[in-house]
């Protein structure tokens, strides 16, 4: 199945504890249905010093469901993706509320 959600695409969280906070994905792991978002879904973990880091309790974004985030449409609202093909045969990803194609 095509990606509706992409790496770089602005989304906001629609369920559990960070509802309504929006940033953006940095990564998407499509076998697990999972993505990252920028700044949203933070957990504490421990890490043991290396050479290349310091050790210590550091924040960092733990994977969220893919069902659980939408992509945010150009008028800022929450929106559904989905496909359209073009007459010249390339296949584009839509705003479904707006219609409007989804650049990248």
């Amino acid at each position: 199945m095509a990606a509706k959600i992409r790496k770089g695409d602005k989304v906001v969280v629609l369920t559990g504890r960070d509802k309504g906070r929006t940033g953006e994905v940095f990564e998407v792991r499509p076998d697990a249905g999972t993505a990252l978002v920028r700044g949203v879904n933070m957990v504490k973990r421990h890490q043991k010093q290396t050479q290349a880091q310091e050790g210590g309790i550091i924040s960092k974004e733990a994977p969220i469901q893919l069902s659980n985030i939408a992509y945010v449409g150009k008028d800022g609202k929450p929106t559904r993706v989905g496909f359209k093909i073009l007459a010249d045969g390339k296949k584009v990803r839509i705003a479904k509320s707006s219609g409007a194609e989804i650049d990248g």
